[in-house]
């Protein structure tokens, strides 16, 4: 019986999407990825009601999803909500994928996605040797804070202390969207750009997210917030509205569309929020480092050499 590689993957979202478009890709199966990502996307539209559910309740859709006696198919789960009103949500829970039509896999060998709330923090713990994550997270929690700016995917494991965690990145997933500067005409300078440049001689309130505090000070670095007060936006008020207020933010911004529309100008974009492969070096096995090379790929920018 060969070895099969538990995988910690998000259990919904565009980050899973991403993973499951590289497993389409590396792994020959488009068919079990669209599977997965056409039921979620039916599930998130019936939690946001964008459209009517039919006759059967959740649990019922959850037993019709499930096959239990074939772990090649997907298996799913009920995500609980304590938001007030919102429903429970059907959200990826795991699915085993053999490898015995990839060539030079070790006989046996399979791979099983498994869905995590946290993955990164699940590599953290040992739990797994491989996960996919947003980057985002690394940067929220043991990236070391520098004079600096980090400015790249390929930057962040320099700024990892092995002392702190096993887990490095090994690539990206493409899957990017910027946390962009922000700000309104008033506030942005009349000559040169919306940029780091601009904050090193900005004194004054940056709105931001508090759960991004620590991204934010990773990616302009210490040097550049001298003199900067972080504001954060109310309890239910919209992100651009908060730093068209204020003046000057940071914010993830996808189209920059919405942030126009608050009479916003986009400056830079300052790092990435993108999907990424994670490796704990401390729990590579041979068979793992067959399953990374294959979910690598190798054809990114953000492609790093993780040492061993």
């Amino acid at each position: 019986m060969g070895e099969t590689i538990p995988i910690a993957v998000p259990r919904k979202g565009r980050p899973l999407e991403s993973v499951l478009d590289r497993l389409a890709d590396r792994l020959d199966v488009p068919d079990l990825a669209d599977d997965i990502t056409s039921t979620l996307r039916h599930e998130k539209a019936l939690t946001k009601g964008t459209i009517d559910p039919d006759e059967e309740d959740v649990y019922h859709r959850l037993a019709a999803y499930s096959t239990v006696d074939d772990p090649t198919a997907p298996e799913y789960t009920l995500l609980r909500d304590d938001r007030a009103g919102k429903p429970r949500r059907i959200v990826f829970d795991s699915v085993t994928i053999p490898l015995s039509h990839v060539e030079s896999a070790p006989d046996g060998a399979a791979i099983q996605l498994v869905g995590r709330e946290e993955p990164f923090r699940s590599l953290r713990t040992h739990e797994f040797a491989l996960g996919f994550d947003s980057a985002d997270l690394v940067l929220e929690e043991v990236v070391e804070l520098r004079a600096e700016p980090l400015n790249r995917i390929a930057d962040i494991n320099a700024r990892i202390n092995p002392s702190d965690t096993d887990v490095q990145v090994v690539t990206g997933m493409g899957d990017t969207v910027y946390h962009t500067l922000l700000a309104t005409p008033e506030v942005a300078p009349s000559e040169g750009s919306l940029d780091r440049d601009f904050l090193e001689a900005y004194q004054g309130p940056l709105c931001i997210e508090p759960r991004y505090e620590r991204l934010v000070q990773a990616v302009l670095g210490t040097r550049a917030l001298e003199g900067i007060e972080f504001r954060y936006p109310e309890e239910g008020r919209e992100e651009e509205a908060a730093i068209a207020e204020t003046g000057l933010g940071v914010y993830l911004t996808v189209t920059g569309s919405t942030a126009r529309d608050h009479g916003l100008l986009l400056g830079e974009q300052l790092f990435p929020s993108e999907t990424v492969l994670l490796e704990n070096t401390a729990e590579t096995t041979e068979t793992v480092a067959f399953v990374r090379s294959l979910l690598n790929g190798g054809d990114l920018e953000t492609e790093l050499a993780v040492g061993h």
